[in-house]
């Protein structure tokens, strides 16, 4: 893992510094649009909406849209001076019993290691709050947006996972909670005892991404059965890799024609066009079925 950001945990008088990582990763299967008939990757441009010309990135920036359609544009200097704290310290605000955070505030998770000579203080602070019973509750700036978050321990590491902001959890608005529905006991029990009979210890390992998998599936099997495109790489990817000892064996003999005054020989497709080449004949025309002989 590499780490993606350098900071200090503070406590009090103590400071430990840290490298943050990310804790995990999606495992989708990822795609690019692509040119149906070649294969060809897709491309966006930047393109204004009031001229239709293309716009340099540098001359992008981030406009805030009024109820009445007015556009307010901020500068990189209206950013700078926005109080976003910048040093790259994690606050802890007060330490609070895990329980009582729900679990709708969390966002991401990262895990801490400890930086430099910060390993004795950090498995002190990792002690003494396991022990405890409780997380830490902190302020942190990551990605240009400060955010609550909690630190607790997890496999003798610090997880830092941070939180969204009471105003960012929504309210659930619906209209049966004002219905009154009545429920029996006897359903009542019978919920109740269906639930007791599916009890069982969390396990993660006994479940899988279904969906992925038969995904991944579909993919080899197209793989297999040659059902890929070679779309020509641009000018900008870089031409096709060239076989080097190939390369330099025509030019010699294109060395050796110029000397004697021989003609030159038509150009063959490089080995990986012929192979594009002859896997496009193969597919566009089928196979003939041949009769054997006695």
């Amino acid at each position: 893992m590499r780490s993606i950001w350098k900071g200090a945990i503070s406590f009090g008088l103590v400071t430990i510094p840290v490298k943050l990582y990310s804790a995990t990763e999606q495992k989708d299967v990822t795609f690019h649009q692509v040119h149906r008939e070649d294969g060809g990757r897709i491309r966006y441009k930047r393109v204004c909406t009031l001229d239709g010309d293309e716009v340099p990135y540098s001359d992008v920036a981030k406009g805030y849209e009024l109820p009445t359609g007015e556009i307010v544009v901020l500068t990189d200097e209206d950013f700078e001076d926005l109080p976003l704290s910048t040093s790259r310290r994690i606050d802890v605000l007060q330490f609070t019993p895990a329980d009582q955070i729900d679990p709708i505030y969390f966002a991401k998770s990262y895990f801490l290691e400890p930086d430099g000579q910060g390993a004795k203080s950090y498995v002190l602070l990792r002690n003494a709050l396991e022990s405890s019973g409780q997380v830490a509750v902190v302020k942190v700036a990551l990605r240009q947006r400060e955010s609550l978050a909690t630190l607790r321990v997890r496999d003798g590491v610090f997880v830092l996972e941070t939180m969204l902001w009471p105003d960012e959890i929504r309210v659930p608005d619906f209209g049966f909670l004002e219905e009154d529905i009545e429920v029996r006991a006897q359903e009542l029990k019978m919920a109740e005892s269906l639930i007791t009979t599916m009890e069982a210890d969390f396990d993660p390992t006994e479940h899988h991404d279904a969906y992925r998998e038969a995904l991944q599936q579909v993919i080899e099997a197209k793989v297999e059965g040659k059902e890929v495109i070679a779309p020509p790489q641009s000018d900008e990817e870089g031409g096709p890799a060239v076989d080097l000892m190939a390369a330099l064996r025509a030019s010699v003999e294109a060395a050796k024609r110029e000397r004697t005054g021989e003609p030159a020989k038509p150009k063959k497709p490089a080995r990986g066009a012929r192979t594009a080449a002859k896997g496009t004949e193969e597919k566009a025309a089928p196979k003939r079925k041949t009769r054997k002989t006695a």
